[in-house]
């Protein structure tokens, strides 16, 4: 079995471990697939983003995509909860550029001052609501000018809470996804 496999295989055991062990704060039992990954990723000006976030990296499925994107001198500070995903993505992601922080998303400006962008994988949608406002203010607080907060959620409900925190905010639809989900970008 070839490396990449062996990989994928593993990471996907401990996401559904991860999930199964708390399915309010992973919110899937599948990684994204690589087409939800693609439209995630694709609003981030990639030539000018030397300062990326990502919020609840999981088992690296989207911070991979992030660091094949980032440029040699760019950095990505990813949040997670969860030990377990924690302690695989300092095993598994050998990478100068990445800086794994075992954190809430509430403490992103105790860490990062400013942010070209921000990409989250939270499940807001069933996060309590108290959280998601404090991680939405944060967010917006370290967002350079024009800086996107991309995300995505099983369902519409986070739209109306992101208008509040956002002044612009875009939804698309991936449905090679499972299960499907819906793509935002916002913007303060």
């Amino acid at each position: 079995m070839p490396a990449s496999a062996i990989r994928r295989a593993r990471q996907g055991l401990v996401f559904a471990r991860g999930f199964f062990s708390n399915p309010l704060r992973v919110g899937s039992v599948v990684p994204s697939s690589p087409q939800l990954v693609a439209r995630l990723l694709a609003p981030v000006d990639w030539s000018t983003a030397r300062m990326v976030v990502e919020y609840g990296p999981g088992t690296g499925v989207v911070t991979r995509a992030i660091l094949a994107r980032l440029p040699a001198d760019g950095r990505l500070i990813a949040f997670e909860v969860n030990p377990e995903f924690v302690g695989f993505l300092r095993r598994e992601i050998n990478d100068p550029r990445l800086t794994v922080v075992m954190a809430s998303a509430e403490s992103v400006a105790d860490h990062v001052a400013a942010a070209d962008a921000v990409v989250s994988s939270l499940p807001f949608s069933i996060m309590p609501r108290s959280v998601s406002q404090r991680i939405l203010a944060a967010t917006a607080a370290v967002l350079a000018p024009g800086a996107p907060l991309v995300g995505y959620q099983y369902s519409t409900a986070w739209l109306k809470m992101l208008r509040r925190a956002f002044g612009d905010v875009g939804l698309r639809f991936e449905p090679r996804n499972w299960p499907p989900a819906f793509v935002y970008t916002a913007r303060v």
